[in-house]
């Protein structure tokens, strides 16, 4: 746990998975990017699963829920998934029960972002955090029960139905102030209806950028992902987000960069730098 303001946050690994290289980092030639992420035998790069736990005094608030178990063999196979650890144990080795969770905030639905908003019950699924409201843009979550040819394999239903037979899931159009001092933006780019997360308490600032920042490496404007929707898009977004970042020194949540959770970002001359906390 660390301190922001009056808030304790903390990264809630969810372990690691692998993603092709390739697809991480998109037009950027490997011969650049395997400098800082070496690749595997078969191109893949490790990638961290770093949910963030913020716990306000009155709330517990989870942002994203990692991959989670419903993975087959051949699933765990193809991404790499060896669960050094799991969501729910990084919350128990804080003192956090699955039923002390009261906001989840899904920045999008793609499989490795929602795995643990619902947990095998028998022979279905139920809501891995009972007690919870789960929020997610409700453009995102249309496009979800009806995705495209290009990313219908990002999308696991079982993530999402339980939670919206149980009446725990609200749907939100837009930027939203869920409780004072958590506010998500919606940031098209990596998906058309994708939101971040802004914690804000007593002057702090820390920003949840799921996939428009999923590693340090793409502060760099050009760096995009080959699963970006709309990485033109996205680009314009990062020109507005990352000089906010500097000028008002947010902490940042990089949620796929397995070495660097979080940090802040600094710029000297056009160059854009981090430097990290102690995690």
């Amino acid at each position: 746990m660390m301190r922001l303001g009056k808030f304790d946050i903390a990264i809630v690994s969810d372990g690691t998975v692998r993603f092709d290289g390739g697809a991480m980092f998109g037009v950027v030639p490997r011969v650049v990017w395997e400098k800082l992420f070496p690749p595997d035998e078969i191109n893949r790069v490790t990638c961290g699963l770093n949910n963030l736990l913020v716990r306000t005094g009155k709330d517990n608030v989870l942002i994203d829920t990692g991959i989670g178990d419903k993975g087959d063999q051949k699933f765990n196979q193809r991404y790499g998934i060896t669960h050094e650890t799991t969501l729910l144990k990084s919350l128990a080795a804080l003192g956090v029960e699955p039923k002390d969770i009261t906001i989840v905030i899904n920045t999008h639905l793609h499989f490795d972002h929602a795995g643990w908003n619902t947990i095998r019950s028998g022979d279905s699924f139920v809501p891995t955090f009972p007690n919870a409201r789960y929020f997610v843009q409700r453009g995102e979550y249309e496009h979800a029960c009806s995705p495209g040819e290009r990313d219908r394999a990002s999308y696991l239903s079982a993530n999402w139905e339980a939670v919206e037979s149980a009446g725990q899931l609200e749907l939100l159009n837009g930027d939203c102030e869920i409780i004072p001092g958590i506010t998500v933006l919606k940031v098209p780019g990596h998906n058309r209806d994708s939101q971040c997360v802004r914690v804000d308490s007593a002057g702090e600032t820390a920003v949840f950028f799921a996939d428009v920042l999923p590693t340090t490496a793409h502060v760099h404007l050009a760096w995009t992902m080959g699963f970006d929707l709309y990485p033109v898009e996205l680009v314009e977004q990062k020109k507005r987000l990352i000089p906010q970042a500097v000028r008002e020194n947010w902490l940042c949540v990089f949620y796929h960069d397995q070495r660097h959770p979080m940090g802040r970002l600094n710029q000297q001359d056009a160059k854009i730098t981090v430097s990290f906390p102690n995690q």
